[in-house]
């Protein structure tokens, strides 16, 4: 077994479950792997990259139900990775804000 195979079993997917834009990124992610290149800014990228992929997915017509659903949890799992991977600078701008609150009052 490939470490491709692997790494889509572990997800419980299989290469012919992926669309193209998700292949090319997968294959762009495992040589970024070998060269260990991988990197928060590239992994959000992805994320993003990928929700755009399905949110356009999502708005095509003639789906049925089971691809529809299947497509909305796909889009619901990027959209809270990019949320997720969004936190930590929230985070710090909130901190920024209120120290600078709290130099202001003095």
């Amino acid at each position: 077994m490939s470490m491709l195979d692997s790494i889509l079993e572990q997800a419980g997917l299989k290469y012919e479950d992926l669309d193209k834009a998700e292949e090319a990124t997968l294959h762009k992610w495992l040589g970024s792997l070998e060269r260990k290149e991988f990197t928060v800014n590239s992994i959000r990228e992805y994320i993003v990259a990928m929700r755009r992929s399905v949110d356009e997915e999502v708005s095509k017509t003639g789906h049925n139900s089971k691809q529809d659903i299947f497509l909305k949890a796909r889009l619901r799992n990027y959209i809270l990775l990019e949320a997720f991977l969004d936190s930590p600078a929230k985070a710090k701008k909130m901190v920024e804000r209120r120290l600078a609150g709290l130099v202001s009052r003095k």
